[in-house]
């Protein structure tokens, strides 16, 4: 048995404003999603991709609405972009642009400054295409992203993990994943952390000579929906959000777990990121009720590919 962590407690940041919120607006996402639970789903924002530039300006999508938000080191809102999609992770280049994966179209560039969307990888030229999750970039400027789809899981094992480098070249590092979810490299930049939502694991993807080699798994969480978005810390310290359970994991780097962060609002928090003071704050995207919840930690976050 793994020792019980203790719990640091989470406090809420901000939360999406009423003037923000789209509940009666049409969302193909969430009419996908109430097939797959046999109910009406209807919310006023999902949020996921927290990202912050070099300003402190905390950067969030709106999977539901098809939104990029913006929220100001003094936690005012503004809609960055409102544009025909279905963004899901979200990360900000060393130039500034924001990269998006959005499951509709796509890995999609946006301009921060007047909201334009472009294509950065358009889905028609990922061959064999599901719907991409969440994106990491490594130091040298290669995209990771996760290709998920909305059915992958135990008995579908579709998903993949892929590689698309500065000169163009894109490849498939890993397939037959059962709805592969957010990924991050460890310090070195020789193994990847991917969040396996249906198998309620985080995968360890060791690379040699840039192939994956000797895949596991690096820890299996109990109950909830699954891991979600992932983060890193300049110890090695892997942050896991768990939706389903409230709680955002804290492991060392040989997986054995160091903290708990428990949602102090709903039981879905979908994706982290470090920020804030000394970058030891980790921000907490709570999808239930539209909240960024924010802890404080002891150790400082590893800094963004935007950061570097």
């Amino acid at each position: 048995m793994l020792p019980s962590p203790p719990d640091i407690e989470t406090r809420v940041f901000a939360r999406v404003p009423e003037e923000l919120q789209a509940e009666e607006r049409p969302s193909r996402w969430l009419d996908q999603l109430g097939r797959v639970l046999g109910r009406t789903a209807r919310m006023g924002s999902f949020l996921e991709g927290p990202s912050f530039d070099r300003d402190g300006n905390l950067y969030l999508v709106d999977l539901a609405h098809g939104r990029i938000f913006r929220v100001s080191p003094d936690a005012e809102w503004s809609v960055v972009a409102d544009y025909d999609g279905q963004p899901n992770g979200l990360k900000i280049h060393r130039d500034g642009r924001i990269i998006v994966t959005d499951q509709q179209n796509g890995l999609v560039e946006i301009d921060p400054v007047n909201g334009k969307v472009t294509p950065f990888l358009p889905a028609d030229l990922i061959h064999g295409y599901k719907g991409v999750n969440d994106l990491f970039f490594a130091e040298n400027g290669d995209c990771y992203f996760t290709d998920q789809g909305q059915m992958t899981g135990l008995q579908d094992w579709a998903g993949r993990v892929m590689r698309y480098t500065p000169a163009g070249r894109l490849e498939v590092v890993l397939d037959k994943v059962p709805s592969p979810n957010g990924l991050v490299m460890n310090l070195a930049e020789t193994t990847l952390h991917v969040a396996v939502t249906q198998m309620n694991a985080v995968w360890r993807v060791p690379f040699l000579d840039e192939k994956a080699v000797k895949v596991g798994v690096f820890t299996y969480l109990m109950a909830g929906i699954g891991p979600d978005g992932l983060a890193l810390d300049t110890e090695d310290n892997l942050a896991i959000a768990h939706p389903g359970n409230g709680q955002v994991w804290l492991f060392d780097p040989h997986a054995v777990p160091i903290a708990r962060l428990v949602s102090c609002a709903g039981k879905l928090p979908t994706n982290v990121a470090y920020g804030g003071p000394d970058n030891k704050q980790l921000f907490i995207t709570e999808s239930e009720t539209g909240t960024v919840l924010v802890a404080d930690l002891p150790v400082p976050g590893k800094p963004m590919y935007s950061h570097m």
